[in-house]
């Protein structure tokens, strides 16, 4: 078969094994929209396919139409679960490593000075993942803290449950671990409890965060403010209102001349007026 046959028939959705037609991914992007905000445009079919065809096949329905008219009864673990598959979760240790030398060198002497006398600082990590970026965050404010009387504390949140049960738990992989600078190593511990070599956080870590599971398009419980926000590869998937609509968000969340960190793909140009760049995707509330 040549290689324009296979490249054609992979692109045939319908006939593959449970068959998806456009008005399918239609129905599974209008879902996503509706369920995360997160839009899933047509180069995305493939990831769709492979991810949803795993509960299509785990339920024993026999195409995406049932599965669909399944999801539309609303059953709340079933919704989780489809959530789950739809969202992305790529992340590191120390990602954007920029991005913590910056918080190391500029904002933590600059709160130490501004929060003196509360002694309090409040970051949060929105789209945390599997927990790589609190982490990393719980590291730096534990190597710029020899005062033990400060009171830090990091909220994580992303909308899949299963990453942030996997946070919560801080148990990883070696190879997530191997990556990392070497003077940070000492922040982890061999897990006893594995066989495969895998890598835990040490609870003095985990002692800074809080896990919860939030969709940044619902309702905010958290009354803050933070100081430091980081939302790096979320805003994405979102179209230019709903960013709009969530940075200002963001700015309110803010305590003044809080500080905002994106990923390295996204931009606040006219998306929001509430914030200067700093470069390298850091941002500063303005108003």
């Amino acid at each position: 078969m040549s290689e324009a046959k296979v490249a054609k028939d992979r692109s045939n959705f319908t006939s593959r094994e449970f068959g998806m037609t456009d008005k399918d991914f239609k129905a599974i992007s209008e879902k996503s929209h509706e369920l995360t905000g997160i839009q899933l445009s047509d180069h995305k079919k493939e990831m769709v396919y492979s991810r949803v065809s795993r509960l299509i096949r785990t339920l024993k329905f026999p195409d995406f139409k049932t599965y669909l008219a399944f999801l539309d009864q609303g059953d709340p673990d079933h919704l989780s679960d489809f959530v789950n598959a739809i969202t992305t979760n790529l992340t590191s240790f120390f990602r954007e490593s920029h991005h913590f030398e910056f918080l190391k060198s500029t904002i933590i002497p600059e709160l130490k000075k501004a929060n003196f006398n509360s002694r309090k600082i409040r970051i949060w990590s929105a789209g945390c993942s599997t927990g790589e970026e609190p982490y990393s965050l719980a590291i730096t404010l534990r190597e710029s803290f020899n005062d033990t009387n400060w009171n830090c504390k990091i909220l994580a949140t992303d909308l899949d449950s299963n990453v942030i049960n996997t946070g919560k738990d801080g148990i990883y992989e070696n190879s997530r671990f191997e990556g990392i600078d070497k003077k940070y190593k000492k922040w982890f511990l061999r897990d006893r409890a594995s066989k495969d070599g895998r890598v835990r956080v040490k609870p003095s870590l985990q002692d800074l965060i809080t896990f919860k599971r939030l969709n940044l398009l619902g309702d905010w419980p958290m009354k803050g403010p933070f100081d430091v926000i980081f939302c790096r590869n979320v805003v994405i998937y979102f179209n230019k209102e709903t960013q709009r609509k969530l940075f200002d968000r963001y700015a309110d969340m803010l305590t003044p001349n809080g500080y905002l960190f994106i990923g390295h793909s996204e931009s606040l140009h006219r998306v929001s007026d509430r914030f200067e760049s700093l470069g390298k995707t850091i941002y500063r509330k303005t108003h």
